[in-house]
């Protein structure tokens, strides 16, 4: 019997795993230079596996010059970012 193609999941092959086999695991000693030869494949010591994330895009130049500039021009006194700015004091009319 097969899944109907809605219960499938996309991205069975592009997710990182938790478990490596036995020849995963020699093969990430031998590129590690922890592999001995004539070590026996039993007993083996703890590998890590680095899970591959999705790399943050950076703004661009223009598109961080553009959003910076666009702050100040809203007319406000205060600046935008600012939070610890100064109240206008209502008795100093000079």
């Amino acid at each position: 019997m097969s899944i109907d193609k809605s219960l499938k999941r996309k991205n069975t092959l592009a997710r990182s795993r938790n478990v490596l086999n036995r020849a995963e695991r020699i093969a990430v000693l031998k590129s590690e230079d922890r592999w001995v030869e004539g070590m026996g494949p039993f007993n083996l010591p703890k590998v890590r596996i680095l899970k591959v994330g999705k790399k943050v895009k950076k703004p661009t130049k223009e598109a961080a010059a553009a959003a910076a500039g666009a702050a100040p021009a809203a007319g406000d006194k205060k600046a935008a970012g600012d939070k610890k700015a100064a109240p206008e004091k209502k008795g100093d009319k000079k």
